[in-house]
């Protein structure tokens, strides 16, 4: 007996969703911000999973917040939102987040770049990915991603950190990332790999002024 075909409906679903975003953040403005009418570039940095919460001091724990703490300046703003307490980095409301800066601050917006470290690395990955024409450079550190989607941002600059002793993530998702871009022909890819380092490979990176130095030589386009 044979068996008839299922029938399937065609349907489809068209609503309007409204959401709300709500992110703490830390702002840092360069000397001579408020007296100049000029754009400067902008560096959104991401945290990892340690820093989660409401408390934005827990931010200044590690990374670039922590240096700009301590005393180092860069002539740019640099902007450092806090993920809530158990929840992963929403690249959307990320979106949102920088859609606003670019309204109330003096920001160029062919001067765009993000960096983050550990989940912030994951999540640098993934918002240059869904938002390829939006950053003049990406900075991830010890992070990695889906390595097919690398093809849409084989035209950004990119400069990859991860310890070679990382054993929270292996820098195999490092590797695979940089070989993905490769594959699809991107000349712009840089990898770099800390022989002794574990996971924190930030440390080092940060306290480089050439990485920031090679970031905002970075320009859209």
């Amino acid at each position: 007996m044979a068996k008839m075909a299922t029938f399937q409906r065609k349907q489809k679903l068209e609503v309007s969703v409204v959401k709300n975003v709500r992110l703490g953040y830390l702002l840092s403005l360069p000397k001579g911000y408020r007296a100049s009418k000029e754009s400067f570039p902008l560096i959104l940095f991401l945290h990892g999973s340690g820093e989660r919460g409401s408390d934005l001091e827990n931010i200044k724990l590690h990374g670039l917040p922590k240096l700009l703490e301590a005393g180092l300046e860069l002539p740019c703003i640099v902007v450092s939102p806090q993920c809530a307490s158990d929840t992963w980095w929403d690249t959307e409301a990320l979106g949102v987040l920088l859609d606003h800066l670019e309204k109330t601050l003096h920001v160029d917006p062919d001067r765009i770049y993000v960096t983050g470290l550990s989940m912030g690395g994951f999540a640098t990955w993934e918002l240059a990915i869904r938002n390829p024409k939006r950053f003049a450079a990406i900075v991830p550190i010890c992070g990695g991603g889906e390595p097919i989607f690398t093809r849409s941002i084989t035209h950004l600059p990119v400069w990859v950190f991860h310890g070679a002793k990382d054993d929270v993530v292996p820098p195999e998702y490092s590797e695979r990332m940089v070989k993905a871009l490769q594959k699809y022909g991107s000349k712009r890819v840089k990898f770099k790999i800390y022989k002794h380092a574990k996971h924190d490979s930030w440390s080092k990176t940060y306290a480089n002024p050439k990485v920031f130095a090679w970031m905002l030589e970075q320009k859209r386009g």
